[in-house]
């Protein structure tokens, strides 16, 4: 009896600790799937127009200090919401389940039993079927409500053919196309230096990140996405890693949209650039992800802000959805 208690008690332990995997495991992918961070004002929760430069959703924003309760959908434009509801085992439900599998658990620890050993056996086969369907009905759901785009090579045919609005050909290219007439969603008018400013800030920003320097981080962004920069780049540190960006140019951009709340303008442009974007271990310089030798594309959706008719900062960075 003693040797089944004991071997009871180290199968609830076991159990507790798979608990515990799995939840930071799903803590995990949350973070990974969050790619948007700052703020677009009262816009920060609604979605972005698409662009030729970037035909699908922008990520939504998942971190930052703007009140959900502020954001109000603007008038003519339609807005995506990104409060989705919980899921099966998300919210209350998943609470509740969370915690009756804890307390039986708990419960066995201090020798209530639930059918000694065997019975515990049975509710170990149980947790383990639960969680095999609450990933594969999270992983259905997920695909269900996944937005539909267009595959890479669609998405390049839709910004090559005809003009964008804001076209930046690459450095050392011919000269700059005149900026287009605002558009219904170009509320303040973007001209030309204003692009050229936008495109400026870019490869400022990566520079300053490669460089972890702080001091013009500082300078060219807001305070709120200036605290999420120096986040990642203490996460980083922290990971004994470093983040090398160079070759940064601009290949084509257009603006989204322009508005403006009080005396702050914004505005929110998808841009397409390519950089050479690698990690690499802190200590002895060895390479951990990426390719040094080739340049990398990426899409991006940036939002600047001008206060008081001052320079563009940067207020807030998107990623796009990938096929």
């Amino acid at each position: 009896m003693i040797l089944i208690q004991g071997f009871g008690r180290i199968l609830a332990m076991l159990a507790i600790a798979l608990m515990t995997i799995v939840t930071v495991v799903d803590v995990a992918e949350a973070r990974r799937a969050g790619s948007g961070f700052g703020s677009r004002g009262t816009r920060t929760f609604t979605t972005p127009s698409t662009t030729r430069t970037s035909p699908t959703e922008a990520q939504p924003i998942d971190r930052t200090m703007t009140r959900q309760q502020s954001a109000q959908p603007s008038a003519g434009r339609n807005t995506t919401a990104t409060n989705q509801r919980p899921g099966l085992f998300g919210g209350f439900g998943g609470r509740l389940l969370g915690g009756l599998m804890l307390g039986g658990l708990v419960g066995m620890l201090l020798g209530s039993g639930l059918g000694g050993g065997i019975g515990f056996l049975g509710l170990i086969l149980q947790v383990a079927l639960i969680a095999g369907l609450f990933f594969f009905l999270r992983r259905m759901f997920a695909q269900r409500n996944a937005p539909a785009y267009a595959g890479n090579g669609q998405a390049r045919s839709a910004y090559q053919t005809g003009g964008s609005d804001f076209e930046i050909p690459r450095i050392g290219g011919g000269a700059r196309q005149a900026a287009a007439q605002p558009k219904s969603n170009d509320e303040i008018g973007i001209q030309q230096a204003d692009l050229e400013q936008f495109e400026s800030l870019l490869k400022e920003l990566q520079a300053a990140y490669a460089a972890e320097d702080f001091r013009t981080l500082r300078q060219i962004t807001t305070p709120e996405a200036m605290s999420y920069i120096a986040e990642e780049l203490s996460d980083n540190a922290t990971q004994g890693l470093k983040n090398e960006v160079k070759d940064v140019h601009l290949v084509q951009g257009d603006v989204a949209e322009s508005w403006r709340e009080g005396t702050d303008e914004y505005a929110t442009v998808a841009m397409r650039y390519e950089s050479i974007d690698v990690m690499r271990d802190r200590s002895t310089g060895s390479l951990v992800s990426g390719d040094p030798d080739n340049l990398t594309e990426a899409v991006e959706i940036w939002t600047f802000l001008r206060r008081d008719g001052g320079e563009w900062k940067v207020s807030a960075i998107q990623g796009v959805a990938n096929a």
